[in-house]
């Protein structure tokens, strides 16, 4: 029981993102410290704290799983991975290309060892089972949602707002696990580059990213993108990636 408490606390403490109260029930800020770690490696100690994605409780102290950015927020311990392929979670919006088509859907390739496939009814509109390629054929590139994950198998679907093909352009391939710095705070980063450059950008979950432009603005796009992608965990990034676009 003990244990379903420590868990319990800890989805709070992620997905709402709560706060401790003083004794005056007033709202207190959440610190944020990051620091790069390898497994194994202790990243902090004492009751208080609970784990979160790539990490463990051993004894008093939360270890560390993969080698990243570990991020404590108030009480929960968190990694964020620097490198390492791209693991589907359901809910993550993914860029892939279709690879294969059936009569009862697209597979689609998203990277990595992963099958993934997308379902006639999880499309938008009705489609024709004898008519699946007027749809999408091989080549065609999507903007789509994965809804499901097992056992190396991937379900998706284009049943939420701004989903669907991304005609023409191109796609470049980044460190799946750089993506939030690409995208930043609430999409400052994402949003300065495009406004800089007049680019139309989508960024994957998966670490694929489409531009879509001139050729002078999509270079700069891409070259803005790949100076974040290397600098990831400096700080000052904004100012560096304002200065680099001018």
């Amino acid at each position: 029981m003990e244990e379903e408490k420590i868990i319990e606390e800890n989805k709070e403490e992620q997905e709402k993102g709560s706060e401790e109260m003083d004794n005056d029930n007033s709202q207190e800020e959440i610190k944020v410290e990051r620091k790069l770690v390898i497994p194994g490696e202790t990243i902090v100690s004492g009751d208080d704290y609970l784990p979160g994605d790539y990490t463990k409780k051993d004894g008093d102290n939360v270890v560390s799983n993969r080698y990243g950015l570990a991020e404590v927020r108030g009480r929960v311990v968190k990694i964020l991975p620097i490198s390492g392929v791209y693991e589907p979670r359901r809910g993550n919006t993914v860029i892939g290309r279709v690879s294969e088509i059936n009569f009862s859907g697209w597979q689609i390739d998203i990277g990595g060892p992963w099958r993934a496939f997308l379902p006639l009814n999880e499309c938008p509109r009705f489609i024709n089972r004898n008519n699946v390629a007027e749809f999408a054929g091989v080549g065609d590139v999507f903007n789509i949602k994965v809804w499901g994950v097992k056992q190396g198998s991937v379900d998706l679907s284009l049943k939420s707002r701004g989903l669907g093909k991304l005609e023409d352009g191109r796609i470049i391939k980044i460190n799946c696990h750089k993506v939030p710095r690409v995208i930043g705070k609430e999409g400052s980063m994402i949003n300065l580059i495009k406004d800089k450059t007049s680019t139309e950008i989508t960024v994957g979950q998966n670490g694929y990213v489409w531009l879509k432009g001139d050729i002078d603005g999509t270079r700069k796009a891409e070259e803005a993108i790949r100076l974040i992608e290397k600098e990831a965990a400096s700080e000052g990034l904004t100012n560096k990636v304002e200065e680099f676009l001018g």
